[in-house]
Parts: structure tokens; C-alpha cells; sequence
């Protein structure tokens, strides 16, 4: 007999069973619907970390035919208190093959082989006698149990339905699958964990291997997060030009390739995040990262580090220095300020001839003057923000999304970037922007102060 615990999810039609075994066990692949019956037969979801099951919850079809499933066992029943189990056990093994009580069946038969019982009510809906026929039929399982207050409408019963469900279980909790989130999670688990003696050690493993599952899912999504930072606020799209200076189709073509790849890694980030929480597959509703938005590109500089075309050739004559020439083709002033033209290396020497005469210049027959149109790294001061909050705002959405949830996913809010671009946290995180924008490798323990800022961010969130 295996060493975790397992729990059968039990009650009436439509309250909520489905939901709960999905969101205990972290798996939304599990058919919910809204009609009766959608569950027609036991299916174990064992919980597994890392390979190992830490507990397993069986999603059963609702009661169909209580009374009769009662009147029977009271016929056959006469029985001490010790052995109304063995009664149970008996219906089962005469009614294995009846259409008739094949939902009870099902649903009993988990029992039966040593689940605790976890019986689900709508607690939004008035109490009702009708329920303590399941309720005495559970009991005469003699399997330790508990009972779930599950608010699916609007209205507020549970005073009623906690005074008569003590009297048939040893705990009542509410839980709201929908909405729960991994502390309440880990309350309810804390519950269930005080049904059996036995069962009082694996679920307070099973909580402590959650926990640093959870801590883990968090780390790694801030990874994923600071990675995806890095690597669109340093990107720089290069692509040759045929003339002297980029033609309109070439700088057209230049700006389409950058914002596709930045589209591209969002996209890739987005996957990846939903990967670590386990929610793959999911339809979003998110406004798509608007590229051609005015003020999103800097329009200050006139080359894409900020200097116009006299500055850089007097930094260049004044220090001797070799740098790379990036002067703007694309109108200067301009709100889509995104190219520059690299002219090759710049020295004291090279800037006397003029700038546009490095295209002519070599150094060891090796021309320097190769016309490329650049793109990036992105100037705009707001710009991270906007991917920033994007991206937690997403990441957050995700880790607190239910696996019982089965709708669309709405990330159509902006408030968080606008918290990110006006908060304590900019100047901060603005130094480190800084370092991107001028292209500069950041150092690991700038990275670790990076992921730091971004995960305390992220934490406030959940």
C-alpha cells in the first residue's frame, strides 16, 4: 500500500469537485463544466514533485441516487457501528456493474480503498436537508473526513452549512478553488493533515516540499524576467546598406526586424513563465507591446549615444580614441529615432578628414568605412519600464492564476508600469538601464542587484 495520502472528492452534482482536485493538484487539465455529470467516472491526480507523488486526490462523478444508495444499506445493515463499512463495501461489490448506481459506485470505491474524504458543498446556496443522506452514507465509510464550503455564487450560507456539517465531519474549511492562492493552499493542507494521525507527518512534508517549490517557481521566474531585460534594452539589429546612406525601403525594413525581434522575445518569455507556474496553453488577452508609440523611441539625440555628428568628431579628434561612429539617419527629431549609421572606427587621425570621408579610410587594406544601419539599444528612458511592468504584471497574473480557472487570461491593466516609472525603485533600477542603453555587459553581482530589485517587484505583487 503506497505511503502518501489520498483524498476523494465527493458531494453533490456541479459544486465545485472538479475544481478543487485541480487546483489541490496544480493540473488543469482536468474537465470542468458547468453541466451536471461532466465527471463520470474516478480519476486519481497525484501531486508529484520532482518525480515523487507528495499526495493524490480523486475527482469522483456527484451523488445521482442517494436515497435508494441509503435505503439499501439501512435494509442490509443492522449492523454494529464497527462494521457498516463492510455493508458499504458489500453495495459495491453487488451494484459493481449496475448502470443504476454506477456514479455511487464510483464515487465510493476510492473510499473504500483508504481516501479521506473531502465533501464539497455550495455554500452560496441555502442548506438543505436533502444533502444529509450523502452525508450519513460518507459516514457509514468510516474513513476519516472533512467538509468544503465552496462559494460559488454571490449569497453567504456558510453559518447554516457549518452547523450542520459538524455534526458529520471533524473539520469544515472554506476553500474557493477559483481564487485560492498558494497560502491557502497550504491552510487547507495544513487541515487535512489533522484527519489522520498517519497521515499528520506526509502533508507536513508534502507542505514543505510546496513551499519550496513555490520559492523556486519564484526564482526562477525573476531569471527569466532579468534575462529577457538584458537582452532587449542591449539588443542592436545591424543591416548592411547598398549606398553611402540608408534608402527609405532599407530603413523601413531595419525598423520591422528590430520590432519583430523584440515581439519575438516577448513572446519566448512569456512561454517560459508559463511553463514554471504549469500554465501552458493559455489564451491572453494583452495589448500587443506598441513599438510606433510616440515618445516610446528618444528623440533627443541625434545619434543613437547621444552625440550629434560635430560632437562625435570633435570627442574623436580630442582624445585620439578609436570609437565606433553611429550618426542617425532616420530625421532627427523625429519620435522614431531608431537607426544610426556606423562609419567605421573614428580616431584623431581618422576625424580630421572629415566624417564623411570615413567610408573611404583603411587600416592594413582592411576598409573601416562599411555602411551598416543600426538599430538599438533602445534610448527611450520609459522604455523599460513598459517592458518591465509588462512582464511582471504577466508573470504575477500567472502565479496567482487557479488551475481551476479555465477562462481567458486579462492582462489588459497598466497601473503597475505606471508604479514602476514613479517609484522609489527607478532610481535604482534606472542605473542599471543605463548600462544597457550604452550597451555595457553587466557584471554578475550587477546582475544578482538587478534580480534582487526585480523579485522584490514581483513579490508585491503576489
Amino acid at each position: 500500500m503506497s505511503s502518501y495520502p489520498k483524498f476523494a472528492v465527493v458531494g453533490h452534482p456541479n459544486k465545485g469537485k472538479s475544481s478543487i482536485v485541480s487546483s489541490l493538484s496544480l493540473d488543469n487539465s482536468i474537465q470542468i463544466g458547468n453541466t451536471p455529470g461532466t465527471t463520470q467516472v474516478k480519476r486519481g491526480f497525484p501531486l508529484k514533485v520532482d518525480g515523487e507523488i507528495i499526495y493524490e486526490l480523486f475527482d469522483t462523478p456527484g451523488f445521482q441516487r442517494a436515497r435508494r444508495v441509503f435505503a439499501w444499506l439501512e435494509e442490509h445493515g443492522d449492523v454494529s457501528a464497527d462494521k457498516r463499512a463492510d455493508v458499504v463495501r458489500e453495495f459495491v461489490f453487488k451494484h459493481k456493474d449496475s448502470e443504476r448506481f454506477k456514479d455511487e459506485v464510483e464515487l465510493l470505491e476510492p473510499i473504500l480503498n483508504g481516501a479521506g474524504i473531502i465533501y464539497v458543498v455550495d455554500a452560496s446556496k441555502p442548506y438543505g436537508a436533502e444533502y444529509e443522506v450523502e452525508m450519513e452514507i460518507l459516514r457509514w465509510c468510516g474513513q476519516p473526513s472533512m467538509a468544503i464550503l465552496n462559494l460559488i455564487g454571490n449569497e453567504d450560507y456558510r453559518e447554516d452549512w457549518t452547523r450542520a456539517l459538524g455534526q458529520y465531519f471533524r473539520l469544515v474549511r472554506t476553500y474557493n478553488p477559483m481564487t485560492a492562492r498558494h497560502n491557502e493552499h497550504i491552510e487547507l493542507l495544513e487541515s487535512m493533515a489533522q484527519l489522520k494521525e498517519e497521515w499528520t507527518k506526509p502533508i507536513k512534508q508534502a507542505i514543505s516540499i510546496l513551499d519550496e517549490l513555490y520559492d523556486k517557481k519564484v526564482d526562477e521566474s525573476v531569471e527569466v524576467v532579468v534575462d529577457y531585460m538584458v537582452e532587449v534594452l542591449s539588443f542592436v539589429h545591424y543591416q548592411k546598406i547598398k549606398e553611402e546612406e540608408a534608402s527609405g525601403e532599407e530603413k523601413e525594413e531595419a525598423k520591422l526586424a528590430y520590432r519583430e525581434k523584440i515581439l519575438k522575445v516577448e513572446i519566448k518569455e512569456r512561454q517560459a513563465i508559463e511553463k514554471i507556474w504549469n500554465h501552458t496553453d493559455i489564451e491572453k488577452n494583452e495589448a500587443s507591446l506598441e513599438l510606433e508609440r510616440v515618445g516610446l523611441f528618444s528623440k533627443e539625440s541625434a545619434s543613437i549615444f547621444g552625440l550629434t555628428q560635430k560632437e562625435l568628431i570633435v570627442t574623436s579628434a580630442a582624445t585620439g580614441a578609436t570609437a565606433g561612429a553611429a550618426i542617425d539617419l532616420l530625421a532627427v527629431g523625429h519620435t522614431l529615432l531608431l537607426g544610426a549609421l556606423v562609419g567605421g572606427v573614428v580616431g584623431g587621425v581618422g576625424a580630421m578628414f572629415g566624417f564623411d570621408n570615413l567610408y573611404e579610410m583603411k587600416v592594413l587594406g582592411q576598409s573601416i568605412g562599411k555602411r551598416e544601419l543600426t538599430i538599438g539599444p533602445m534610448q527611450n528612458l520609459n522604455f523599460p519600464y513598459v517592458l518591465l511592468g509588462r512582464s511582471l504584471y504577466h508573470a504575477s497574473m500567472i502565479a496567482k492564476r487557479s488551475h481551476a480557472m479555465r477562462g481567458d487570461l486579462d492582462l489588459e491593466n497598466g497601473s503597475f508600469t505606471q508604479e514602476l516609472m514613479e517609484g522609489e525603485s527607478r532610481k535604482a533600477l534606472e542605473k542599471l538601464h543605463l548600462k544597457l542603453r550604452k550597451g555595457e555587459e553587466l557584471k554578475e553581482e550587477t546582475l544578482e542587484e538587478y534580480k534582487e530589485l526585480i523579485k522584490k517587484r514581483f513579490l508585491t505583487l503576489l
